[in-house]
């Protein structure tokens, strides 16, 4: 196959508000309204997922409220994750909740993204899919994305499975256009490994867990913290798809994580697994990196300082 896929708007859209390449993973029950505010104030993209607001309407409200907080400022852009598979009841509510916000970014999940593409572009936004296969990457890729989010070993919560070495040097067979990778990271150093990978932006969630404005409990936040990567059991018990979950957790529900992937996504706003990703706490590989509870500035610092590091250049900050 010679076709090449690619959009460098977003690239170039990202670049200009951004200080540091990072986009901060959207985080089932634990984004919020303000983790997104301070990261995009911090200088990253700060992320969340529609399922977090409990119904459309209230996610018309955050998402106004997030427009409220940044719009007088110059911030990094905020991305809302949407889950495009058929199971989401909501998709519709949510995408049209996006639209007339006129999110700058968005993460298409689990499902075609061309149901988000058009109606985002339309109005200058971007479209992010995440992917965990060379299958699912060339499909986005197909459909017109604005760029991929490529899901590797190590991704916590839903993850992907390929070596990230080998699953960007494929991607990039294929697409020219921004690449976000997902898996084991959680400091400035790693971020700037990246960029002789040709990855673009570093996409962390687990770095941020413990993140003062985030809606993790206590207890979850100090697991974190105590854990290390070999504390992490990739399982499908909690909605039927491969995810990285904290091991205490899993042992706290009377689950072993041994359930074997079943390739079937159970996930909705009001199901049975919801509550099982309230019990039972998602974390990647970098878990180790993370070791106490900050606010975003200071983590986000830290990164930027580690960054420069790594690039042999001075941090301006």
């Amino acid at each position: 196959m010679n076709a090449r896929f690619g959009d460098a708007a977003l690239a170039s859209a990202l670049d200009r508000r951004i200080s540091l390449p990072v986009i901060v993973a959207p985080m089932f029950l634990v984004s919020s309204v303000d983790l997104v505010v301070e990261a995009c104030r911090s200088g990253i993209v700060g992320s969340m997922p529609t399922f977090n607001a409990r119904t459309p309407a209230i996610l018309d409200e955050w998402l106004g409220q997030i427009g409220d907080s940044l719009r007088e400022e110059v911030s990094a852009p905020h991305a809302m994750n949407i889950i495009a598979h058929s199971s989401n009841t909501r998709f519709d509510e949510d995408l049209d909740v996006i639209v007339k916000h006129r999110v700058p970014l968005v993460i298409s999940s689990v499902g075609n993204p061309a149901r988000v593409i058009d109606k985002v572009n339309a109005y200058g936004g971007h479209v992010l899919a995440d992917v965990a296969s060379i299958k699912h990457a060339r499909r986005a890729a197909e459909a017109g994305v604005n760029g991929l989010v490529l899901l590797c070993a190590g991704a916590g919560g839903h993850t992907g499975w390929l070596n990230p070495f080998a699953f960007v040097e494929e991607v990039r067979s294929f697409f020219d256009g921004p690449i976000a990778l997902a898996g084991g990271l959680s400091n400035g150093r790693q971020v700037g490994a990246l960029k002789a990978l040709r990855v673009d932006y570093a996409f962390m969630g687990t770095r941020f867990l413990a993140a003062e404005e985030n809606h993790a409990n206590r207890t979850y936040r100090q697991m974190v913290i105590d854990s290390g990567a070999d504390d992490i059991v990739l399982t499908s018990e909690v909605s039927g798809m491969p995810a990285n979950m904290l091991r205490l957790s899993l042992e706290r529900s009377d689950l072993d994580g041994k359930r074997p992937p079943s390739g079937k996504f159970e996930m909705t706003p009001n199901n049975d697994s919801q509550r099982a990703w309230r019990d039972v706490w998602g974390a990647g590989h970098g878990v180790g990196g993370v070791r106490e509870v900050e606010p975003i500035r200071e983590i986000v610092t830290r990164l930027k300082t580690e960054f420069a590091g790594a690039l042999g250049v001075s941090n301006g900050e």
